[in-house]
């Protein structure tokens, strides 16, 4: 007689089993562990540094034992060049390099704090994010350190060391990576072997990575996530699959090892949870190759996965939907696909059918989960996605979810509210932002702002949003963060910003702007982008001669805004 889902989930997850859960006590909170997790990241890439081919950019390859190597090098420099203590912050601001994980992995198995900076970001946010962390060294590639030029320094940012990554020349106040690491290999007498990573003590609570996130209002918040936080989300999805496979009859230890090695294409940045945890992180335990791409390009990720014969990909949906149309052209072979998963947006129902039809073999999956949750919260994939397409699945088996009415009061199945989430993989606060954790957390519960239902089987349905985001093809975008560039114009009185509906993004920015006779648009947009990342500033602009529409209390009505601005967005159209 075939098993339950429930009896499956209690057979995988029984003492002495790869993924045995126990229940202990962290900082005052019964959670559900892994009890045979690494204890930490550095546990993690020490246990798995293979000679199997891991990063794949461009001409260049590693394997994991050398991305490991590599690492214990940028270790030593931290250590003993820069004096980088557990706790300390380092920021990485760059491009999907090789060296964005190699810094990543040194950073976090020395005991310091990976600060992963949106590499999306313009001057003003990159300079707040450093000061806002207070980082001490940062790793940052040419682009980033244009943008950061005439800001580093003792005055703009005291105390901060910067390394610049992969320039071919000197940088003003930054030190080259190539001549540090030239030094240390000089400095090594050739008898002495390779280089270890310097010995430090990692208990699974330090704090390890501080990921920003852009809020409902003001500046993005720092998500501070521990080694278990972490651990717990990559071990998670591992289980997922196992439910997963178990309940399809299949059999994976019985069945043979695959003739081509695993890979994955990383086609999202890595400072995104998505591309950090889903992609690269959960690479590790199965030995899967990636294949680093430097910014999306359909064509080009097609051409990748058709030399490569990669067999996954993890991207939000306006860049599955590029690549279904690709598929369906036929130029490619894409057929060593086996998953094309989700994050970061929903995807639209009809996207799930044509993954499902247009890769051979590949079945789609997604799921719900932030920042905050460390990439996980609640899945789904195979038939069970094909039969629910507008579900994000059932909850991690170390989390809880719960929604809950304008009262907090806990509601019944197929009721819309506010979804709440605690458990294992939740962050442990937002950095230096006590007001922000107090309205965030209720009983230990963290309010997700997410609008949802979960039906009678355990299915989640994200319906609605409650803070004031724009999700645009996975970036969240503060609608406050936007509005208070635009005041900053001299010429613009008030601001009201909103998503619009967009096919391929999911949402673009959309804003409704009172000003002065002589405000243009263009001139605006210019203006926005010497203060905004190129995705913050609004695609659609509209113009009111008139002072926005507010309630007695003197708050602006944004939905009437946004309805009256949809019904004439022709006018003044989107940016070029």
């Amino acid at each position: 007689m075939p098993m339950s889902r429930t009896q499956v989930i209690a057979e995988l997850t029984a003492p002495g089993q790869p993924y045995a859960l126990e229940t202990i006590t962290v900082q005052g909170r019964q959670l559900r562990v892994f009890s045979q997790a690494p204890a930490s990241l550095r546990a993690l890439f020490a246990s798995t540094a293979s000679d199997l081919p891991f990063i794949t950019y461009g001409d260049e390859r590693l394997s994991f034992a050398q991305a490991w190597a590599g690492a214990a090098r940028f270790g030593h420099l931290l250590v003993h060049r820069f004096g980088v203590k557990p706790g300390d912050r380092v920021a990485i601001a760059m491009r999907n390099y090789p060296e964005w994980v190699l810094a990543f992995t040194a950073i976090t198995s020395v005991g310091a704090i990976a600060v992963a900076m949106n590499a999306l970001w313009q001057a003003e946010e990159l300079a707040y994010g450093l000061r806002d962390c207070g980082a001490v060294l940062l790793f940052a590639d040419p682009e980033r350190l244009d943008r950061l030029a005439g800001l580093i320094g003792p005055v703009a940012l005291p105390g901060l060391q910067v390394i610049a990554v992969r320039s071919t020349g000197p940088v003003a106040g930054a030190l080259n990576l190539a001549d540090l690491l030239a030094d240390l290999a000089a400095g090594q007498p050739s008898a002495s072997g390779a280089l270890t990573m310097p010995a430090v003590e990692i208990a699974p609570d330090d704090p390890a990575t501080i990921f920003y996130t852009s809020g409902s209002t003001g500046h993005p918040k720092g998500v501070v996530s521990s080694h278990r936080n972490i651990i717990s989300a990559l071990l998670s999805w591992e289980l997922d699959r196992a439910i997963g496979e178990r309940m399809a009859g299949i059999d994976s230890a019985s069945l043979p090892p695959p003739a081509v090695q695993p890979g994955t294409l990383l086609a999202v940045p890595l400072f995104h949870v998505t591309g950090s945890h889903a992609v690269y992180l959960s690479s590790y335990r199965a030995q899967r190759r990636m294949v680093c791409m430097h910014r999306w390009d359909p064509e080009l990720a097609a051409g990748l996965i058709e030399r490569d014969q990669l067999s996954s990909l993890v991207a939000p949906a306006a860049m599955t939907g590029d690549l279904v149309r690709i598929a369906r052209s036929g130029k490619y072979q894409l057929g060593s696909l086996l998953m094309v998963g989700g994050g970061g947006a929903p995807r639209a129902p009809e996207q799930v059918r044509q993954i499902g039809a247009s890769f051979g073999q590949a079945l789609p999956n997604t799921g719900w989960g932030m920042t905050e949750t460390n990439a996980i919260g609640a899945g789904i994939g195979g038939q069970d996605y094909l039969d629910r397409p507008a579900s994000s699945g059932r909850c991690a088996q170390v989390l809880e979810l719960k929604v809950v009415d304008e009262l907090g009061e806990a509601l019944p199945a197929n009721e819309r509210g506010e979804l709440l989430v605690r458990g294992t993989s939740i962050f442990s606060g937002y950095w230096n932002r006590p007001e922000a954790n107090a309205s965030a957390f209720v009983d230990g519960w963290f309010r997700t702002g997410d609008v949802a239902l979960i039906d009678d089987e355990g299915f989640v349905f994200i319906v609605d949003r409650i803070k004031d985001l724009i999700i645009r093809g996975g970036e969240n975008i503060g609608c406050g963060q936007v509005e208070a560039a635009l005041l900053l114009h001299p010429e613009v009185f008030e601001a009201a910003v909103y998503g619009v509906p967009d096919e391929r993004l999911g949402e673009e920015v959309g804003a409704t702007v009172h000003g002065s006779p002589t405000l243009e648009v263009e001139a605006l947009r210019e203006f926005l982008a010497l203060h905004l990342a190129r995705f913050e500033v609004p695609r659609y602009i509209t113009l009111s001669a008139d002072p926005l529409p507010r309630t007695p209390s003197g708050k602006i009505l944004k939905r009437e805004i946004k309805l009256t601005a949809l019904a004439g967005q022709a006018q003044h159209g989107p940016a070029p």
